[in-house]
């Protein structure tokens, strides 16, 4: 029992002496604790005693430094309270001195305002034209030729829009010389060198002609500026040959000579339409197209009629064909049938001459016998004079019906279009409808001259059929008026 107690005294002893050295650690205290271990009652009555005796003294060392340093506190807020006061009257004299300067900047405002007068007006117009000036400037193809006007201009309008900062009469002069140098360059034609970027990528160095603000050309053709990158680029397609082939006289005349020469007055933007307009070639497409491309097996599958439109114009090509081969063909016939019509010998070359050769192998027969004769050499010459004849035919009838079927397919796509994506862009449509107009347009651009090439050679085949029915009736009558026979 008495170890026991002796124990939990030791352990409470210690528990006191971690609390002791804890809160000496946090004050920072000098102090050193010395735990003793107890082995009796008598040891650890003592070493309770000592740690009363070093609290007490720790305890009479921070009350004297609280007492003395209660008297620098006590000076330190008064020394606060002094400096507060002496910032509260600079705060009032500040204020007094805002006040004091707030009526004197309203009277030197009033002053300035009374001052400028009209000038102020004067200023915000200059503001105003230095802005719309540089974007006309930045877009003029005279800035081809005179380039940086623009950041000037950009600077004096920013200069105008401060209200403490006034224009000089050197920048209005310089404005007023900047508006009239750009009248006077628009009335100008000027040839100069310049850098040109092509199509490829590369930079070409070349004599450009500019003809005022309108155009800008060269020995190939218009040109274009670009005003974002301050350079000169080659058009992606040139326009309609009737424009661009006045470009190379523009740029090979003299500066007292006129020429003619197509002038866009809006400055490009009916360029930049006749550059974007379709051409025959967009619509009908290119031999190799649509083969180049691999989704279509046919030449002009490219265009804007599609496969629909690819199939009338190979059909319409081989009706062309076929037609004009007739046509030479029965040109040189219908020759040779008019010599042998003036000549007593019979040739083999043509076929009345093939029929006037029956004739002289049969002239003793009856003339029944001979009618049958040449009927049959009749006969057997009308094939190859009225072969291919109805294929023209069929082509011309059936090359509306095809571009009827485009048609419907066009209308079908756009329909379809107009299903998935709505009305809202019309652009989404045009493909459909595109397709449909053109095959409407190929389908008669075929039929029209399919139908008057059939008619031709139609009459051509049967002119020389007829001269050789004519030539028969003659021979037989002959006959019949020799032989004294009647006829049949």
């Amino acid at each position: 029992m008495k170890k026991t107690i002796t124990t939990a005294l030791a352990t409470i002893v210690a528990l006191f002496s971690l609390s002791v050295y804890a809160e000496e650690a946090a004050t920072e205290s000098a102090s050193d604790l010395q735990v003793v271990e107890a082995n009796s009652l008598d040891d650890l009555l003592q070493a309770v005693k000592e740690a009363r005796v070093v609290e007490s003294r720790d305890h009479q060392r921070r009350e004297a430094t609280f007492r003395r340093e209660k008297d620098q506190q006590q000076k330190m807020l008064n020394d606060a309270k002094a400096e507060r006061r002496r910032q509260e009257l600079r705060s009032e004299q500040l204020e007094t001195q805002f006040e004091e300067n707030e009526v004197n900047i309203g009277n030197l405002q009033e002053a300035l305002d009374k001052r400028l007068g009209s000038l102020r007006e004067l200023f915000g117009v200059l503001q105003q034209v230095a802005g719309d000036t540089r974007g006309a400037f930045e877009g003029s193809l005279i800035s081809s030729q005179i380039p940086n006007r623009g950041e000037w201009l950009g600077k004096l309008a920013a200069k105008m829009g401060k209200s403490t900062q006034l224009a000089t009469i050197a920048e209005m002069e310089q404005l007023w010389f900047e508006l009239q140098r750009e009248m006077t360059e628009s009335g100008r034609v000027v040839s100069y060198p310049a850098t040109v970027q092509l199509l490829s990528g590369e930079k070409q160095e070349t004599n450009v002609v500019r003809v005022g603000a309108f155009a800008l050309v060269s020995e190939d053709g218009y040109l274009q500026y670009n005003p974002d990158t301050g350079t000169i680029v080659e058009l992606a397609r040139q326009p309609a040959a009737r424009f661009s082939g006045t470009t190379s006289d523009m740029v090979s005349s003299s500066a007292s000579e006129i020429v003619e020469f197509g002038v866009d007055p809006t400055r490009g933007s009916l360029l930049a339409l006749q550059v974007d307009r379709d051409t025959w070639g967009d619509r009908i497409g290119t031999p190799f197209g649509g083969i180049s491309k691999g989704d279509c097996y046919l030449p002009f599958c490219d265009g804007q009629g599609g496969s629909v439109g690819a199939v009338i114009i190979l059909v319409g090509i081989i009706g062309v064909l076929l037609a004009v081969e007739r046509l030479i063909t029965l040109s040189l016939v219908g020759a040779k049938v008019n010599s042998q019509k003036k000549s007593s010998t019979p040739s083999d070359d043509n076929p009345l001459g093939r029929v006037l050769r029956v004739y002289e192998e049969n002239k003793d027969v009856d003339v029944e016998t001979l009618e049958l004769k040449l009927g049959e050499a009749i006969l057997g010459e009308t094939p190859k004079l009225t072969r291919n004849v109805t294929l023209i035919q069929v082509i011309s009838v059936v090359a509306p019906l095809m571009g009827l079927l485009g048609t419907v397919v066009g209308m079908i796509l756009t329909f379809q279009q107009i299903t998935l994506f709505g009305t809202g862009d019309p652009k989404v449509m045009a493909g459909g409808i595109s397709q449909a107009l053109v095959t409407t347009v190929l389908g008669l651009v075929v039929a029209i001259p399919t139908t008057l090439l059939h008619a031709i050679v139609a009459n051509r085949s049967k002119s020389v059929i007829h001269v050789l029915e004519e030539q028969s009736a003659g021979i037989i009558a002959d006959h019949a008026e020799r032989s004294g026979q009647p006829l049949g």
